[in-house]
C-alpha cells in the first residue's frame, strides 16, 4: 500500500518552494546574466530577429528612427571621412552601416554572434569597409582612438555600477582628445509607470525563449531608492530551469550627470532622444552628449 497522500503534499511542497524562488527579490544589480542572454543560441536568433523587425521599437528603433538618428548625428558631430566613430552594442549594424554609407570610419563591437555575422554581411553587401568585432565592450581594447562613441538602446542602464564605472573609463581610453559620447537612458518617468506585478504563461513570447515547449515566469521588481526596475525572467523547461535578469536603471539629467562627473566626464547636452529630440520631462527616456573632463 502506498502513501499516495504524502507523496502528493511532498511534491506541493516542493512546487510550493520552486515558486517562492521565481518570486524571490533579488538586490539590485546582484548578478548579471546580460552575456547568457546574447550567446544563447535560441535566444539570440530571436534578438536578431527583433532587432530587423520595422514594425516594433524591441531591440532596436524602427527603421525611419534610425535614419533619423543618423541624420542628426552627421550634422550634430560634422561627420566628414576623417570622423572615426565606435559603437558599443552594434547589433546587426543598423547604425554602423548607415553611419559608413555617409562617409565615416566606424567600428562596431558586440558579443552575439549572430549579430556581428549579420553585420558583417550587410557591410559586405553594400561595398563598405567597416570593422564589426565580436567582443564584450566592457572587455573591448585597441589602441584606436575614435572621435565618437555610441551607445544606443538604453544599453548603459542595464549595467551595474561597478559594469558602468569601467565602462565609463574604457570609453574614455577610447575618445580622442576633443571626442565625445552620446547614449541614452531610461528616465525616471518610466520608473513612475512600472509596477509591481508577477506574470505566467505557456511557451512566453512566441517560442523566444526556447525551441520546444516552455513555461514562463516574469516577476518585476521595483526598488524605489536605487530607482532601478528588475524583470525576473523564469524559463521552465524539461530539462533545464533558467533565471534571466533584466535589469533597468532609471535616471534624471541630474543623477546621470552626476554619475557621468565621478568618472571624469561632464554632459555637454541633454536631449529627448539620440534623434535630437528636446528634453521632455515626462517621456520614458532622454539621451546625453558628454565629453571627458582631462585625459586619463
Amino acid at each position: 500500500m502506498t502513501n499516495s497522500g504524502g507523496c502528493a503534499s511532498s511534491a506541493a511542497a516542493a512546487f510550493f518552494e520552486a515558486l517562492e524562488r521565481v518570486h524571490e527579490r533579488p538586490r539590485p544589480f546582484e548578478r548579471s546574466t546580460t552575456r547568457e542572454l546574447w550567446t544563447d543560441p535560441h535566444v539570440s536568433k530571436g534578438l536578431l530577429e527583433a532587432h530587423l523587425d520595422d514594425t516594433v521599437d524591441a531591440a532596436s528603433r524602427r527603421p525611419a528612427f534610425i535614419d533619423a538618428s543618423v541624420a542628426w548625428i552627421a550634422t550634430r558631430f560634422g561627420l566628414t571621412a576623417d570622423t572615426a566613430i565606435i559603437d558599443l552594442g552594434c547589433g546587426p549594424g543598423l547604425y554602423t552601416v548607415r553611419l559608413a554609407e555617409r562617409g565615416a570610419r566606424v567600428t562596431g563591437v558586440d558579443f552575439s554572434e549572430s549579430s556581428i555575422a549579420y553585420a558583417r554581411r550587410a557591410a559586405l553587401q553594400r561595398g563598405l569597409s567597416i570593422d564589426h568585432v565580436l567582443c564584450d565592450y566592457l572587455a573591448f581594447d585597441t589602441g584606436a582612438r575614435f572621435d565618437l562613441v555610441l551607445m544606443i538602446m538604453r544599453d548603459f542602464g542595464v549595467l551595474g555600477p561597478g559594469q558602468r564605472r569601467a565602462l565609463l573609463a574604457r570609453i574614455a581610453a577610447l575618445l580622442a582628445p576633443n571626442g565625445r559620447v552620446l547614449f541614452d537612458v531610461d528616465s525616471l518617468a518610466a520608473f513612475d509607470r512600472r509596477a509591481e506585478e508577477a506574470r505566467y504563461a505557456l511557451d512566453p513570447d512566441g517560442g523566444f525563449w526556447a525551441p520546444e515547449r516552455a513555461y514562463g515566469f516574469v516577476t518585476t521588481f521595483k526598488y524605489e531608492v536605487e530607482r532601478v526596475v528588475l524583470d525576473k525572467h523564469t524559463i521552465v523547461e524539461r530539462g533545464r530551469v533558467r533565471t534571466v535578469l533584466d535589469w533597468h536603471q532609471h535616471y534624471s539629467p541630474g543623477t546621470l550627470a552626476a554619475e557621468l562627473a565621478d568618472s571624469g566626464f561632464e554632459v555637454e547636452e541633454v536631449l529627448g532622444d539620440v534623434a535630437g529630440a528636446p528634453y521632455d520631462a515626462s517621456t520614458d527616456e532622454f539621451a546625453v552628449v558628454a565629453r571627458r573632463l582631462s585625459a586619463p
